[in-house]
């Protein structure tokens, strides 16, 4: 039986309903964050209506390490996934790992999932062991996916948790956008971290295209919860996993991988009225910040601080500092980044060029970026993101830069040390090598 918890005080007498909206690959490429071109028009209200963000960070700039830490508010070395959560790859959380929905499902909420959930295999046990009661329309897309989330929606009891994943704007499988019509009635914008050439201008029309479905979806779930008596005791949150897939950006430590939205809104607890945060934001803050604004304790194992008190009006500074990791994308690829609001030091423990995912590979964009892809990197790389807001000029041996290099590194290490980082301890092994030593035969010594 499912035991209600203690309201924290001066929240309403009816416990509040929770749906949590992700997607695929999408940053902040939102005209909410000041992208005109991109028809984006529900979320857009939304941020009107709600919270946003202006500043949040993924912890990880690919898809299941950034989705556990989003959902556990623990870095993904600490919960046990270093790499992607299907197979091939398989890694899998550790068995101490709490994803939201359990903390909900144990505190009285009825928990719901549907869409793409990417940190643990695709069976309805396996998603049910994470903590929800059910699960619906696994991969679809956009429409479906909303079709699913909106007769969720209507069904459930209050309280409800309801998480919902859009597949878009991931790339199909073929490494395009082609799942979706292409837009361009507005324009087409290229980042600055793109070529402006006719390939980057039709993938980018096809990027605003797979946008758009997505944004008709969301705009159809919150259309659902107005319909429900309970609407204004509902707290909305959208965000997304990283940044768009395109070189430079997505599996990269740069800003246009780990850079994303996050947006909320609360009516019956004040969390509205089109306020703009630019503080400090990591994706790890998000499950502290829940379980305080639903009365729910949180355990001291938790990586990320409440936002709690600065959604109440507090002005103290929360984050001085955000971090980020990557250790296995479609390769071995050991990054450890450290970003202030001036400053951000990257570390490349292992490869010394960027590896490109598989999809993004496939983009006719890729080819025209090729030289500043496959080039050498530095062991570390140093950024003044006011001056250098691109990250192209390293300044890790500049002596003007000296004592923030010495002060990011100290950090870096700090937290690696405080979160048990397996780097530390020397390269780290990965699901495939343990059944590649299976399949052979052959005791592997660094399987568990």
């Amino acid at each position: 039986m499912k035991v209600p918890p203690t309201p924290a005080p001066g929240t309403p007498a009816t416990r509040p309903n929770l749906v949590i909206v992700d997607c695929h690959d999408l940053g902040r490429h939102l005209g909410c964050y000041g992208h005109p071109t991109v028809p984006s028009d529900a979320v857009d209200a939304f941020a009107a209506d709600g919270l946003l963000f202006e500043q949040a960070y993924a912890t990880a700039p690919q898809c299941s390490p950034s989705r556990a830490a989003l959902y556990t508010g623990r870095h993904a070395h600490d919960v046990g996934m270093l790499g992607l959560a299907h197979a091939p790859f398989d890694w899998r959380l550790h068995d101490d790992a709490r994803h939201l929905a359990r903390y909900l499902s144990d505190a009285g909420w009825e928990t719901r999932h549907v869409g793409v959930q990417h940190v643990t295999r695709d069976t309805p046990e396996h998603i049910r062991a994470l903590g929800f009661d059910s699960h619906e329309a696994s991969h679809t897309d956009a429409a479906t996916t909303a079709r699913a989330a909106v007769d969720a929606v209507r069904a459930a009891a209050s309280p409800f948790f309801l998480n919902v994943g859009f597949l878009e704007p991931h790339r199909d499988r073929t490494g395009r956008f082609h799942d979706q019509p292409p837009f361009s009635d507005r324009g087409v914008e290229i980042p600055p971290y793109l070529p402006d050439t006719p390939e980057a201008r039709q993938e980018m029309a096809e990027v605003q295209g797979a946008i758009r479905s997505m944004d008709d979806g969301f705009g159809r779930i919150l259309a659902a919860i107005a319909e429900r008596d309970d609407a204004a005791n509902t707290w909305v949150v959208f965000t997304t996993d990283h940044g768009l897939a395109m070189p430079r950006a997505k599996a990269t430590m740069y800003d246009p991988g780990l850079a994303v939205a996050l947006v909320m809104r609360w009516s019956a607890r004040d969390l509205g009225g089109g306020r703009r945060f630019p503080d400090l934001v990591s994706h790890v803050d998000l499950v502290p910040t829940v379980l305080e604004g639903l009365g729910i304790e949180a355990p001291a194992s938790l990586h990320g601080r409440s936002l709690w008190p600065l959604l109440q009006g507090e002005t103290t500074a929360h984050n001085e500092m955000v971090f980020a990791e990557k250790t296995f994308h479609t390769a071995y690829e050991p990054q450890r980044a450290v970003r202030s609001a001036r400053y951000k030091l990257i570390a490349n423990l292992e490869v010394d060029i960027m590896n490109v995912p598989g999809d993004t590979l496939r983009s006719p964009i890729t080819p025209q970026m090729i030289d500043e892809i496959v080039m050498e990197r530095p062991p570390l790389e140093l950024y003044d993101l006011l001056e250098d807001p691109g990250e192209r000029r390293n300044r890790i041996d500049d002596p003007a830069l000296a004592h923030v290099a010495t002060e990011l590194k100290a950090e870096l290490i700090a937290w690696m040390q405080r979160t048990d980082d397996p780097v530390l301890r020397g390269p780290v092994a990965s699901p495939y090598r343990h059944a590649a030593f299976a399949a052979l035969g052959v005791h592997d010594p660094t399987a568990p």
